[in-house]
């Protein structure tokens, strides 16, 4: 009996120890589960819309002081608007815009006279187309027509003269600005010029008729 007892004993020891073992263990991991399907790439996020090229902006216009300026008395403004020169001849474009809201009628040459840097006359005399300055040119010898101009249309005239000094003892002249009477009884309109109407000693300037811009 006693024998049995401890054996009962020992056996029920042994199998608190064995539990107590299980309970200090963890439990084996669960298998991964099986693939169910093709695998799927993960889903790359919708780029946001590409933004539409911005056209480039409009150049702003160029400010132009003359739009700006009050027409004058007359109707009309002048402007220095081109030139050239060759083997010391000149010549210099005038134009003449109508800015008032009539019909303005000019015909023939207009009379000029030429400023220096101080806004004083200068010598000269004005002939009527090339006139013993150059050997004739066509466009200042051009016979005079009768031109009308309608509000913001544009006629001109030109200026002819040599660079030379013939005399050292008479000062060299440059006119910096033109006084125009555009046709008899008409007011006074100054043009200021960006070039130098440089007539040496000479003191003779030509000029031409009233031509229509083209433009």
């Amino acid at each position: 009996m006693g024998a049995t007892r401890w054996t009962v004993r020992v056996v029920g020891v042994a199998a608190a120890m064995a539990a107590l073992a299980g309970c200090d263990t963890p439990p084996a991991p669960r298998p991964a589960p099986g693939p169910t399907g093709a695998a799927r790439p993960a889903a790359t996020p919708p780029r946001p819309p590409a933004a539409a090229p911005t056209a480039p902006a409009a150049p702003s216009p160029l400010p132009s002081a003359a739009a700006d300026e009050p027409c004058p008395a007359g109707g009309v403004r002048v402007r220095q608007a081109g030139g050239d020169s060759a083997m010391g001849v000149r010549i210099m474009s005038v134009e003449l815009v109508n800015c008032s809201a009539e019909p303005y009628a000019l015909e023939g040459h207009p009379q000029i006279r030429l400023l220096d840097r101080k806004r004083a006359p200068l010598e000269a005399e004005v002939r009527h187309g090339s006139a013993d300055i150059a050997g004739g040119v066509p466009s200042m010898d051009r016979p005079a027509e009768p031109v009308t101009l309608q509000p913001g249309q544009r006629a001109s005239f030109a200026m002819l003269w040599r660079n030379l000094v013939t005399d050292p003892s008479v000062p060299a002249s440059e006119g910096w600005a033109v006084e125009v009477v555009p046709k008899p009884g008409a007011p006074v309109v100054t043009a200021e010029l960006r070039d130098s109407v440089d007539l040496g000693s000479t003191g003779r300037l030509g000029v031409s008729a009233w031509r229509a811009s083209s433009s």
